[in-house]
């Protein structure tokens, strides 16, 4: 057997695994939670961004589809308009200098460029604003593998609370996701997030709120946004933060004014009031010492 046929006959039990294999992927995504959304892990109304994010997204991979099926439809027309002529001999006419085409090669990707940066800038600023006076202020902590939740401040925090969590210990059994950490917003209300961390970086991530920001020691970043639909929505750390990475879930709970005022005051009842700063936090001196 020729190295030709060899060849011919692994690619002839290649196409049809690489064909398997992409089915199975596509099945297997549509099992997934957010695969009810289409491509996207969330809808319009989940908060005050969430439609903006979609819209740019969306009419971002639009644009670049067409521009692919212009450029692969001129690509396609080259290679037949111009191939080699039966009984042709040589190259055929060089053709080079065409000043108006190269001028139109980069005005156009230019534009688009500026246009792409115009929408990104805009949606990114709106995202990044601080709101000056929200109604809920709360001081998230990440740890080692849990959270803490400190709603500090607002016109609807009367007085500090907290709510501390525990690692899940997940051993590939179900469990009762009621049981995590669980953060509680007001629907409708202005939150401002207050990310710290408590020993190494980790990463606050609500994929149905299309939002995304890491915490590093010593440095508080902030997300402000208002939830604008009641629900139930899983979160986790998106930053590899050692061991149990895996386990740093929390959720994230939009409620009505009434149960957010509830939930705060079953933590008053517990006696978790005040604040929790720093003094949570790892001793990296005691830690080189041991």
């Amino acid at each position: 057997m020729s190295s030709q046929d060899r060849t011919g006959s692994r690619r002839a039990k290649v196409i049809p695994i690489a064909g398997l294999a992409l089915a199975g992927s596509l099945a297997l995504s549509g099992c997934t939670a957010e695969s009810k959304n289409g491509f996207l892990p969330s809808e319009r109304n989940i908060t005050n961004h969430t439609a903006g994010i979609i819209d740019l997204w969306v009419n971002s991979w639009i644009t670049v589809l067409i521009v692919g099926l212009i450029t692969w439809s001129l690509m396609i027309w080259c290679i037949i308009a111009y191939r080699r002529r039966k009984g042709a001999t040589g190259y055929p006419r060089q053709t080079s200098y065409n000043l108006p085409l190269e001028v139109f090669y980069v005005l156009i990707p230019l534009f688009m460029v500026l246009v792409f940066f115009y929408f990104t800038d805009r949606e990114v600023s709106s995202i990044e604003t601080r709101n000056p006076n929200p109604d809920v202020k709360i001081d998230v902590r990440g740890k080692q593998w849990s959270w803490d939740f400190n709603y500090l401040q607002g016109n609807e925090v009367q007085a500090a609370v907290y709510d501390t969590g525990v690692q899940a210990q997940l051993n590939g059994k179900p469990f009762d996701k009621d049981k995590l950490p669980t953060l509680y917003l007001p629907v409708n209300r202005s939150v401002e997030l207050a990310l710290n961390s408590r020993d190494v970086i980790h990463s606050f991530w609500v994929p149905a709120f299309l939002d995304k920001k890491d915490m590093f020691p010593g440095k508080t970043n902030y997300m402000t946004f208002t939830p604008t639909a009641e629900g139930t929505y899983d979160g986790k750390c998106a930053e590899l933060c050692g061991e149990y990475h895996s386990e740093m879930l929390f959720r994230v709970k939009v409620v009505s004014e009434q149960e957010f005022q509830a939930h705060l005051a079953s933590l008053k009842a517990k006696g978790q009031t005040g604040t929790l700063g720093a003094d949570y936090d790892r001793n990296s001196a005691q830690l080189e010492t041991k």
